[in-house]
């Protein structure tokens, strides 16, 4: 990743937007990441543009580069995209330097309510300050780190009798972040329909995200925080905490003794062809793939299952997802506030769903039968239940660059201890805040 962080673009500024236009624009422009997901967002806006008559062009992006694209755009003051489906991270940044819209005014005005949607996708997508009534994005796709795992291998008599024999306990979905150690290192290098097969298929991906949204897929449950006291940034003793370190080790002996051979830069696409291919027997990624694998030829149906990150000595999962936010840049915010306005819609949520995005709409997460309307609905409950996000702060790429360097070069590049990681990374952490005032 380049050294990137959010920055105002001029005095000029637009910091609400205009709700009317003198003539309706014929097309407004969507920017997203390239995925499943987006996919489902073309099929659906098609409705929009039916009802609305505006046209709907989309800007998506391979995850790998994103931000780089789509930090640059908003950076530069750019009219590329009239709304943007922005990671989590950026809210801080969107609303401090004035990149996204503040929309109360018209929330309040078309009669959007926050309380429609799930508290935890409203804090992480939404507000800014943390916490507070301001809002700079509709929560749009909610997203956690989950894990898959080959459903069909755990039922084979022969496989749970040998499992049964080596750890004195039963083959299912491990309960504990241990037990996906114990179960990805016995599956390693195992025999399988005359094919070698491996553990687990995990993040190790140093040039966005990757490395760091799987490490705190370990972090967060073994009980890591980021500051001693919420707020101070007092993070000396809490980032490099006795769990943080233990944490940080365990994840680098799951990569060393149960992934697949090279798996040294692996991410989401990474991760789903090991997955499909049959080389693993589990592997974590974003819920947001699940979809896609229930429907797939080779691994879809009874072949998988599914499960929420689960706890070591707390509940915590990886926040993923992503809020929708008008760009202030925009020469057609009237329009785009229009498709905010549709997207919330509850009849639009719940095809959302259907089409396999995941909606944060209450109506229909928090419907009576949600839970066993797909095979990993119910686990996405769960894992929404416990997450946790990296800085929000506007500062968050620099935070981020130094996270991947240091845990990389521990996990991957075998440089230093776990202890000695972390506290490099308080000292690039402490540095970032420094400049930015806050310490």
């Amino acid at each position: 990743m380049n050294t990137l962080k959010f920055r105002a673009a001029g005095a000029a500024l637009l910091l609400s937007a205009t709700l009317t236009s003198p003539a309706k624009a014929q097309e407004i422009t969507l920017c997203w990441a390239a995925w499943d997901p987006a996919n489902a967002l073309v099929e659906l806006s098609k409705d929009f543009t039916a009802q609305s008559g505006i046209d709907m062009k989309f800007e998506f992006v391979p995850w790998t580069n994103f931000a780089d694209r789509m930090l640059n755009e908003l950076n530069s003051g750019g009219k590329l995209c009239d709304l943007m489906i922005g990671d989590s991270q950026w809210i801080g940044g969107g609303a401090t330097y004035g990149h996204y819209v503040k929309l109360n005014d018209f929330f309040d005005a078309e009669g959007i309510s926050m309380a429609d949607f799930l508290p935890a996708t409203v804090n992480a997508y939404s507000t800014w300050p943390k916490g507070s009534p301001n809002y700079y994005a509709l929560p749009a796709m909610g997203d956690a780190l989950g894990w898959v795992y080959r459903k069909d291998w755990f039922s084979r008599p022969e496989i749970r009798a040998a499992f049964k024999a080596q750890y004195n306990r039963d083959l299912g979905v491990p309960k504990t972040q241990k037990e996906i150690r114990d179960i990805a290192q016995f599956f390693q290098g195992r025999e399988i329909d005359g094919k070698k097969v491996y553990g687990a298929a995990i993040y190790t991906e140093r040039g966005s995200e990757g490395i760091t949204m799987g490490v705190t897929g370990a972090l967060y449950p073994w009980g890591f925080k980021y500051e001693n006291t919420p707020g101070q940034y007092d993070m000396d003793g809490a980032v490099n905490s006795a769990v943080a370190v233990e944490a940080l080790e365990f994840y680098k002996d799951m990569y060393k003794t149960a992934t697949p051979p090279g798996h040294a830069d692996a991410y989401m696409v990474a991760n789903l062809d090991a997955y499909k291919s049959g080389q693993v027997a589990m592997q974590m990624n974003w819920f947001a793939f699940f979809p896609g694998i229930a429907k797939d030829e080779s691994v879809g149906g009874e072949v998988s299952g599914f499960f929420a990150n689960p706890p070591q000595n707390i509940e915590g999962s990886t926040l993923g997802g992503q809020g929708i936010s008008v760009v202030a840049y925009s020469d057609k915010k009237a329009e785009a506030l229009e498709y905010i306005k549709w997207f919330a819609q509850l009849d639009v949520q719940k095809k959302w769903w259907e089409l396999g995005g995941y909606s944060c709409h209450t109506g229909v997460a928090g419907a009576p039968d949600f839970a066993d309307s797909t095979p990993f609905a119910g686990e996405f409950l769960k894992a929404m239940g416990a997450v946790k996000d990296f800085w929000q702060e506007p500062t968050y790429a620099e935070l981020l660059q130094a996270m991947q360097k240091r845990v990389h070069d521990y996990v991957v590049a075998d440089r230093g201890t776990a202890k000695e990681a972390l506290d490099k990374l308080v000292e690039d952490w402490v540095e970032v805040f420094e400049d930015d005032g806050k310490l």
